[in-house]
């Protein structure tokens, strides 16, 4: 396992994490859980992602009592929570000072630790100040509670004041973004988020890698029943990639195939592989619903030599969405 800094920050997690969004606690049980984090953690995982909204907290009840039941040293993993939806009732969503705080000492509890290593403002709060919320997660630093704390899904406008506040004020800024990136999906992390990086030294916990599974090929003839797409509650998902410009992206998707069945490796492990190419992708996040799929999209760091220059720009052939100021990478 190849292991890279969390952005500026010293700590350093593996190239390869797994999270929860989805599986645990919908299609992942106890006993399914602690098979995945077992492996995970054997194959060198050492950052486990998890947030309040996953099943209603379910995902992360489950995540601590099986990383508690594998009797895993608390410091040898990261593990994260995010706050944004803990529940129907006004104090229990955004991003509140209250819920804030609320939140991260809920996931505590849920995860079973006594800090979280990583805590997400999980969208942008257009009801609650940013100031209010920097100020919120400072204190909970300083508390011992939370030692990085960052944004998913924020543009890079509302991470710059941020990071204006926090130095204004001498409070504590975010660390880490949480995008969603992969090959059909790449304008805020290579174009819009330049300045972040180089600014701030913002590292980034991707997810999504595989578009919702679509960059595994196995949505090129339909919707398999036991498929994400074909879960109660993810339809929205569903019409995504039945409408005209999911049929366009679908049609790259087999140009990529096509391109990995050249190299003799899979288009999963191609689709990670050429996550893990851009430097400043901090860690890529996979999600897993079966052992043999974790095992599987593990192997992707051993194709990284694969993706010679060459390759990248056949990649580019394929899928034809450069961002307009990209960072160049792999060459």
């Amino acid at each position: 396992m190849e292991y890279r800094r969390l952005g500026k920050a010293g700590l350093k997690v593996s190239a390869l994490s797994l999270g929860s969004w989805v599986t645990f606690g919908k299609q992942v049980d106890m006993t399914d859980a602690k098979e995945l984090l077992k492996t995970g953690y054997d194959a060198g995982i050492n950052f486990f992602d998890n947030a309040e909204g996953y099943e209603a907290g379910e995902s992360e009840k489950i995540m601590g009592e099986a990383i508690a039941g594998l009797g895993l040293a608390r410091d040898t993993y990261a593990v994260s929570s995010k706050v944004f939806w803990g529940g129907s009732k006004p104090t229990q969503m955004g991003l509140s000072a209250k819920h804030v705080r609320d939140a991260c000492d809920a996931a505590l509890i849920r995860l079973k630790v006594d800090y979280l290593d990583l805590f997400y403002c999980h969208r942008p709060d257009i009801d609650t100040p940013i100031e209010e919320t920097v100020r919120a997660m400072h204190q909970l630093v300083l508390q011992g509670k939370v030692l990085y704390w960052g944004t998913s899904e924020w543009s890079a406008q509302e991470i710059t004041a941020a990071h204006a506040i926090a130095r204004q004020e001498h409070l504590t800024p975010p660390t880490m973004e949480q995008p969603q990136y992969n090959l059909l999906h790449r304008e805020k992390v290579e174009a819009e988020f330049r300045p972040l990086y180089e600014n701030y030294g913002m590292g980034t916990t991707i997810w999504s890698p595989l578009a919702s599974g679509l960059l595994t090929g196995k949505y090129n003839d339909g919707i398999p029943d036991d498929s994400r797409l074909a879960l109660p509650g993810y339809e929205w998902l569903r019409d995504i990639w039945s409408s005209e410009d999911g049929l366009h992206k679908m049609a790259k998707i087999r140009a990529l195939g096509a391109l990995a069945g050249e190299l003799e490796i899979s288009l999963t492990h191609l689709s990670v592989a050429w996550c893990l190419k851009n430097p400043n992708v901090s860690t890529v996040i996979l999600g897993a619903s079966k052992l043999a799929q974790l095992e599987d999209n593990l192997k992707a760091v051993d194709c990284l030599p694969l993706l010679t220059p060459e390759v990248m720009e056949r990649i580019e052939i394929c899928v034809d969405n450069r961002p307009a100021a990209p960072a160049r990478w792999g060459q």
